[in-house]
């Protein structure tokens, strides 16, 4: 990382822009340039080609960025995604499958990397339980992102790690629902219409007020900049709020189920 931010340097230097101009440029902060540069922050690789672009490097930080090497668990896609995440001032996050990352337990969690097929080993399984959990920090930040989610009751209903760790998990839900900042709503099971059929996918608004999604899919997952395809991803999102519970009837469905444990 430090050696591709060396070179980045070099060559903006030598195309005649500051950090500043060429933030510019490219709608980010002068400060993730700064970050890059000295090899805190990867470059990505969507910004690699633009830059080579802009500064007539004829693909040399595209050549870069791609021979990195992979030295993390969490491969390069959702690196770049959890960089958004960590930085946006508001996220929208319809799932339907399992609880949001950033609303799992650590049990949960734990449940969710035991039922990967090729499995994990103990080890691997620890890191990455380790990385989901300190994403919530998110949440708890002195000025945290607005934040909404959706979620499938499917998800909700589903007992991923046995009855304790789910009854685990509802608590730490309608714990989180009363958090400043965030509505949780349950899109509940029995309806005649759903808006969120394709799949699950997030939101996100940077502080730069740039509107991006994130999808995941079995064997990947992309990050879109597209205004027109997020455009649709942000009218499913209103349906889907529509179509679920509001954050008081949620709260009492969440209420209800831990009556029943």
């Amino acid at each position: 990382m430090r050696m591709v931010g060396a070179l980045l340097a070099v060559h903006r230097e030598a195309a005649g822009y500051t950090q500043r101009s060429l933030a510019e440029r490219f709608v980010i902060g002068e400060e993730a340039i700064a970050s890059i540069e000295q090899g805190r922050r990867p470059l990505k690789m969507d910004l690699a080609v633009q830059l080579d672009q802009l500064l007539g490097t004829n693909r040399t930080l595209e050549t870069a960025v791609d021979n990195m090497p992979e030295v993390d668990l969490v491969p390069r896609f959702a690196e770049e995604y959890m960089d958004r995440e960590r930085e946006a001032i508001a996220i929208s996050w319809y799932e339907s499958l399992l609880m949001p990352g950033l609303l799992q337990t650590e049990e949960y969690a734990r449940a969710v990397f035991r039922s990967r097929v090729p499995v994990y080993d103990e080890d691997e399984i620890e890191q990455l339980v380790a990385k989901r959990i300190e994403r919530r920090d998110i949440l708890h930040q002195k000025q945290p992102p607005m934040i909404s989610f959706v979620i499938w009751e499917a998800a909700l209903r589903d007992q991923l790690g046995g009855p304790k760790v789910h009854a685990q998990q509802v608590r730490h839900l309608r714990e989180y629902a009363e958090l400043p900042g965030l509505w949780l709503q349950i899109l509940p099971l029995g309806r005649t219409s759903h808006a969120g059929l394709a799949g699950p996918f997030i939101l996100l608004e940077t502080p730069e007020h740039q509107r991006l999604a994130y999808t995941e899919t079995v064997r990947g997952s992309q990050l879109i900049f597209d205004a027109d395809e997020v455009a649709i991803l942000n009218q499913k999102y209103a349906m889907l709020r529509t179509q679920a519970l509001n954050t008081e009837d949620t709260k009492g469905l969440l209420n209800r189920m831990l009556g029943e444990q």
